[in-house]
């Protein structure tokens, strides 16, 4: 079966809205909320949603990361070239994270700490993946070709991403990097300035596991069988996925092997239940824009997706920020409610105003989530 490019992308682009919209509401009510609704169940699976905004962006990013580096070896692009490329786009990934916290800090002068620049955020865990991601590609590209290389960069990625998920637990405790300065050590286990691992950071384990089982899905998805095949492809991933979770479940209620077991934080456990939940939602959102309404006119998410970074780069000020549009910690469920509503519909608006300005000098947040071309 064969698809029209916007069909094949358009699934990314859902998914990436999908993040967006999860995003949103852990933001929201985790800043809003005060008093009992802080304690209560909405809010604890509120919190609970907002474990896979992260993921997908990861995984998302994989994915992409794998047809700009399938497209450039198809257009006989040296390895080293396609490093170089690949590299680059990820340093500037990370150069606008760390921009990102400049401005946080800037906007909070006065009550931030100066430790908050150095903060291991999303954006710098995303950049950093990209760069590792483009080193193993180059590896891989380097030693391999012939109809096998896809096969092989993706086998190669996922099993980076299971070796990174298999060493978290150990790198979070007995096999720490002490003895490196805490804003370096932050980046491999997430210790910030606090003396131990903080799980409200993104440091590469275990996050950067998400983006290279993207790569590998996404060069999966660009192999020839898996092309010729269509949509069967995506659904016997997505039950491959369900699988997963089961798998995950069975595997968590055995003796652990590891002396310190954090199943929330670091297990390789919760790891394949995310990665089975991930390929659940990538089936559900490729048959949803394939053949359900998910294309039918404007799409909220469709368009979120489209601009991802820039509505994450500015509702953060609407939310947790000076700029805030309900005060902090003191309203509501009902009322955070009405506020979640106008942050979604005020971040629709601002991502269409980027898509109009497209070409008029508005590319410098956009970059990134330009959609590839299937070939």
């Amino acid at each position: 079966m064969t698809t029209s490019a916007p069909s094949r992308l358009a699934y990314i682009d859902w998914m990436r809205g999908l993040a967006c919209v999860l995003m949103f509401q852990t933001h929201c009510y985790d800043s809003w909320l005060g008093g009992g609704a802080r304690k209560s169940t909405f809010f604890m699976w509120s919190q609970l949603g907002g474990t896979l905004p992260a993921p997908l962006f990861l995984f998302l990013a994989g994915i992409s990361f794998a047809m700009v580096t399938d497209k450039l070896r198809r257009k006989g692009v040296p390895a080293a070239q396609i490093a170089r490329t690949t590299i680059r786009r990820g340093m500037e990934i990370f150069g606008l994270g760390l921009l990102f916290r400049l401005q946080e800090y800037l906007i909070a002068w006065g009550w931030a700490p100066w430790s908050d620049l150095l903060r291991v955020d999303i954006l710098n865990t995303i950049g950093l993946s990209m760069m590792l991601m483009g080193g193993v590609c180059w590896i891989v590209l380097r030693f391999i070709s012939g109809p096998q290389i896809r096969f092989a960069l993706g086998m190669t990625a996922a099993s980076v991403g299971m070796g990174i998920s298999l060493l978290s637990p150990l790198i979070w405790t007995s096999w720490r990097p002490r003895w490196l300065p805490w804003p370096l050590e932050s980046y491999i286990d997430g210790v910030h300035n606090l003396g131990e691992p903080q799980a409200w950071l993104f440091p590469i384990f275990p996050w950067a596991a998400f983006a290279f089982v993207g790569l590998g899905v996404g060069f999966l998805l660009l192999s020839d069988k898996a092309r010729e095949s269509g949509a069967a492809t995506f659904v016997l991933g997505g039950l491959g996925g369900i699988g997963l979770i089961y798998l995950a479940r069975w595997l968590d209620a055995r003796p652990q092997l590891y002396a310190a077991y954090d199943f929330w934080h670091t297990s390789p456990n919760f790891f394949l239940i995310r990665i089975g939940m991930l390929l659940a939602i990538l089936a559900a959102a490729y048959l949803w824009c394939r053949w359900g309404a998910g294309q039918w006119g404007f799409s909220p998410f469709i368009q979120l997706g489209q601009t991802s970074l820039l509505v994450y780069w500015i509702h953060i000020e609407f939310v947790y920020g000076r700029l805030s549009i309900l005060p902090k910690r003191a309203v509501d469920i009902r009322t955070a409610s009405f506020g979640l509503l106008a942050i979604f519909l005020s971040m629709v608006l601002l991502s269409v105003l980027r898509t109009k300005l497209k070409g008029r000098g508005a590319e410098s947040l956009g970059w990134f989530h330009k959609p590839v071309k299937a070939s």
